[in-house]
């Protein structure tokens, strides 16, 4: 192998999840040539959450996971009329411009899109400069930005078989089924080092299981008021270790008995300590997003799952959700089964040992024993050889 740097470019923004499971696999890419200098280059949005996390996110050499960031005008093409279409039709144009040059002066070996609208451009004139494009789709189902970049793309990538049936080709070659990428420090979580972030002795964990709530970053104000409402009962049979949302933490409840007090134990947000914080859970209770729920499987984790329905989303929380209840992997509350009763009775069914083992042993098998980033690294190894 040659000691030429190697560039390659990364692809997609908007939200952490579009982010994260990317860098997963530029880490895993960088790992697998370490005989030779990798160059990766990041294409994202303009938005400071996008250049912040790729720029502060390090692989487990301390190096940075990207070597460059490139921020581009970005807009999302809604499947229902609204005004802000015919703005962001610019907005796309002026991304593929940008994308263009970017992909023009890098001359990348190949661009691994992570989707996201951000991605789109990008996809588009690596495919007219005839730069191999691979895309990944974390979802159950599809998104629109999956399904456009399919169309430039010389590999598609899945987190499911199942997702294949939901394009014309899917049976084909150029679909590939690798699982969800995870970021290695969920691999290498310490429950002790968790217990000891949220100040939890053995003792206390010995006599109660520990129910970890989370809505995502920014919380769930469903997922909060069920907590809130149950708190009494839930705070008899769990320690609940509950992550409110920024938002959110100024909601939080008055007048909290002993045991209250002495069980819950809430948080605004919980970064850099989260995958310590879930190896030491017994049980999550959160939303369904794909890749919060990929993160909790690769950490054998029982869950019951609250996904987000309604306006503002297509769906794809409870297609996810439904799929890791099918597999025994999680139980689900939908907005049609979701009352007090029915989350106690999930939570109810959680407190037995052997239960909890039947879980985790589902999403054990869920996961499979490859590690999906390091999977997708050898499809772009392929790239290069």
């Amino acid at each position: 192998m040659d000691n030429k740097t190697l560039v390659v470019a990364f692809a997609g923004g908007g939200t952490g999840g579009h982010i994260y499971p990317g860098l997963a696999v530029a880490d895993a890419f960088r790992q697998k040539n370490s005989q030779r200098e990798v160059k990766i280059v990041w294409i994202g949005s303009l938005s400071k959450m996008d250049r912040d996390i790729v720029e502060n996110s390090v692989d487990k050499a301390g190096r940075k996971s990207a070597d460059k960031f490139y921020g581009i005008p970005s807009g999302k093409m809604r499947r229902y009329f609204s005004l802000k279409n015919f703005i962001d039709v610019f907005k796309i144009f002026f991304g593929f411009v940008s994308s263009f040059f970017i992909l023009l002066k890098c001359k990348p070996a190949f661009l691994f899109s992570k989707g996201g609208f951000v991605s789109v451009p990008p996809c588009l004139a690596a495919r007219l400069l005839r730069i191999k494009v691979y895309t990944h789709e974390c979802d159950f189902t599809p998104g629109l930005a999956t399904r456009i970049n399919s169309k430039f793309a010389y590999k598609v990538l899945l987190s499911y078989e199942e997702t294949r049936s939901f394009f014309s080709l899917g049976s084909s070659k150029k679909f590939l089924v690798t699982g969800n990428p995870v970021r290695p420090v969920f691999y290498e979580a310490d429950a002790d080092a968790g217990l000891k972030f949220l100040e939890i002795d053995a003792a206390q964990k010995k006599s109660k299981p520990l129910l970890l709530v989370t809505g995502g970053s920014l919380g769930a104000a469903q997922i909060n008021d069920l907590v809130w409402k149950n708190l009494s009962w839930l705070c008899q049979r769990f320690i609940v270790v509950h992550q409110t949302g920024q938002k959110n933490a100024a909601l939080l409840p008055d007048g909290l008995s002993l045991e209250q007090k002495a069980n819950y134990h809430p948080y605004a947000f919980i970064y850099k300590e989260m995958p310590n914080v879930i190896a030491a859970a017994d049980i999550v209770l959160s939303r369904a997003g794909a890749n919060s729920i990929w993160e909790c499987a690769a950490l054998e984790k029982p869950m019951v799952l609250v996904p987000l329905e309604g306006a503002g989303t297509r769906g794809d929380q409870v297609d996810n959700a439904e799929y890791f209840e099918r597999q025994g992997a999680a139980l689900v509350l939908t907005k049609n089964t979701m009352t007090e009763k029915s989350l106690q009775s999930a939570l109810s069914s959680m407190l037995s040992k052997e239960q909890r083992k039947k879980y985790s042993l589902a999403c054990k098998k869920l996961c499979g024993p490859e590690k999906p980033a390091e999977k997708i690294a050898e499809i772009l190894m392929e790239e290069i050889k």
